[in-house]
């Protein structure tokens, strides 16, 4: 993904502009702007409107600039990592590019987080960085770091702006690789001196073009021809589709196609809502604590289409057990070192996933051929016998206990028919919610899927409110997760983005205690919380509502008291059952058959 240095001409080794009389009197005419001006007319060039970040002194010059201008609104967070997370949860939400800016050192390595759970899901960002002067770098100055080193290997690329005359093209690059090809992060660092020398400034580029990065986005017709072939004539078929669908806009091209073969579908974690949770072709998630029938459908299926995803361990578990059935596999992406990368495919097709869904779907239309309705009737047939486990019933529990799946479909139930939004923590939270929340749209399940970062829930939730604030946003998270990020509550009241947040509250680090009960016999080594705050008074310290929930009665009337509240930050204690686990699992090694299912398999 990450683009190499030596394919985009570094900027710093720019052309000098003709030495005749013309352009000198060009650039005479051209107004003398500071680097950190030029930096924010880029951004209002990119139609940006928020910029989430944290002041500090190799950004002042930055800073001064956007205090005076005011059409990019600027969030101050309370923590650089929050800053990314914020604008990767508007970036999640709204396709375009977030923005994040940060001071030099700290500044820099506190963000890295961020940049990292970005880089991993795909999300397009542009994340400024200050950098200490240009004489002084590599002197080890104060706030020193070196941001582009550090960086390299959690974004698509980084540039360091050594003259301001090259901060506009600079800036056209970052946001054109930023959203294009396979989305990804860029960091562009810039010294203190450059964002305040003065230089002539002859407007934003329209255009860029760079030699050597031009991502394919048209698939190969044969291959596609190739592929539809194959999928007509397959006897088990399958969908297998991820975040890529989302990330190109291509839903309704997979839901199109989807419905005209009348095939089985599966999403990735990163890929819910890419199809409708609530249609019967729809199989549930697959993976590690996917649905039973989805995951045999996977390792059953004799033809499968991979759509924008990745087989990556959590999803195929061992890639021995996976190859031990035979089976077809043509895979879809724009990213070509993602095909083949874990398991061999037979028809790869590069290109951008919405191009290459509607090629396929044009095609089909001229087809005479047609499924082998015979053949399609037994598999789902067998489909609807794994389906008959219903491996996602749990137990509801006595005496008022209340069971974490139970608050989250309370909650599905209550806003399926909303304009609402879901972001999540990481643990055992986020995979109920993946479980027992329908989603039928894209992009509104947001969480960190490849990195796994606790922390990331409140800060997008965050970001999505200042994107749609007409929406409800709510943050599914727990008693460890939530206090990662915890201080965001700060912004939250600051800036008025009255956010619900509903602490699933066992007193644990739940997935940890959960492995530890499965691999390590019940040694629980540090995963239980011994001192956690008082929530309720931390939240209203905050200038928020604080709810204390502790009987499965009480659920459904504090959401509905929460959701009246529109215009206020609340903060739910809901106080779960310390024991629930989260089935189906497969264990780390084991194949993704090879499910424990409930207690009883433990």
């Amino acid at each position: 993904m990450e683009i190499s240095k030596s394919e985009i001409t570094s900027v710093a080794k720019r052309t000098p502009p003709a030495a005749n009389p013309k352009a000198l009197a060009e650039t005479a005419n051209q107004p003398e702007l500071r680097g950190a001006e030029i930096l924010v007319k880029a951004l209002q060039a990119e139609g940006v409107k928020y910029v989430w970040g944290y002041p500090g002194g190799a950004v002042l010059h930055i800073y001064d600039a956007f205090y005076k201008q005011d059409t990019i609104r600027h969030i101050l967070v309370r923590h650089e990592q929050a800053a990314v997370h914020a604008a990767d949860g508007y970036a999640r939400a709204t396709g375009d590019v977030g923005v994040a800016l940060v001071t030099s050192g700290p500044g820099v390595t506190n963000a890295v987080t961020g940049i990292a759970t970005a880089y991993m899901d795909s999300i397009p960002l542009v994340i400024v960085t200050g950098q200490v002067p240009t004489h002084a770098i590599g002197l080890d100055a104060f706030q020193e770091c070196d941001a582009v080193g550090i960086t390299r290997p959690v974004v698509k690329h980084n540039f360091l702006v050594k003259d301001a005359r090259d901060l506009a093209i600079t800036l056209k690059k970052a946001f054109h690789i930023a959203r294009s090809g396979r989305p990804g992060p860029v960091v562009v660092d810039i010294p203190k001196d450059v964002s305040f020398k003065k230089v002539p400034y002859s407007g934003y580029p329209q255009s860029v073009e760079m030699r050597s990065y031009s991502p394919v986005h048209k698939g190969h017709s044969g291959q596609i021809r190739k592929a539809l072939q194959l999928l007509l004539a397959a006897k088990r078929p399958y969908f297998y589709t991820g975040g890529g669908v989302i990330a190109s806009n291509a839903c309704a091209q997979l839901r199109t196609l989807v419905d005209m073969l009348g095939y089985p579908c599966t999403n990735t974690l990163m890929g819910l809502g890419a199809y409708p949770a609530s249609d019967r072709k729809f199989l549930g998630m697959l993976g590690m604590h996917g649905t039973v029938e989805a995951n045999n459908a996977m390792q059953n299926c004799d033809v499968l289409l991979a759509v924008g995803a990745r087989f990556d361990d959590r999803v195929i578990g061992n890639p021995k057990h996976f190859a031990q059935n035979e089976r077809k596999i043509i895979h879809i992406d724009i990213d070509p070192s993602s095909i083949s990368k874990r398991v061999r495919v037979d028809i790869p097709i590069v290109g951008d996933v919405k191009e290459v869904l509607s090629e396929m779907i044009a095609m089909l239309q001229e087809s005479a051929a047609k499924p082998d309705a015979n053949a399609l009737a037994a598999w789902w047939d067998t489909i609807d016998g794994w389906r008959q486990r219903d491996c996602l019933k749990y137990d509801p529990g006595q005496n008022g206990i209340i069971k974490p799946q139970y608050v989250v479909e309370t909650l599905w139930n209550m806003t399926k028919d909303a304009d609402a939004y879901i972001t999540s923590d990481v643990g055992q939270h986020q995979m109920w919610a993946a479980q027992y929340y329908r989603f039928d749209q894209p992009r509104r399940w947001i969480n960190s899927g490849g990195l796994g970062t606790m922390g990331v829930g409140i800060p997008y939730a965050m970001g999505i409110k200042l994107a749609k604030p007409e929406s409800e946003v709510f943050c599914i998270t727990g008693d460890g997760s939530v206090q990662m990020c915890i201080q965001e509550l700060s912004t939250c009241l600051q800036y008025n983005t009255p956010i619900k947040i509903l602490c699933l509250n066992n007193r644990y680090l739940g997935m940890v205690r959960q492995w530890q009960e499965v691999e390590y016999e019940g040694r629980y080594s540090h995963s239980y919380m011994d001192t956690l705050p008082n929530f309720v008074k931390l939240a209203e310290a905050y200038g928020h509502v604080g709810m204390l929930i502790e009987r499965a009665q009480d659920v459904e009337p504090a959401l509905r008291e929460a959701r009246k509240l529109k215009d206020r930050t609340v903060f739910m204690d809901i106080r779960t059952d310390p024991t629930e686990n989260v089935f189906p699992m497969v264990q780390a090694g084991k194949g993704i058959t090879e499910m424990l299912l409930g207690s009883e398999d433990l």
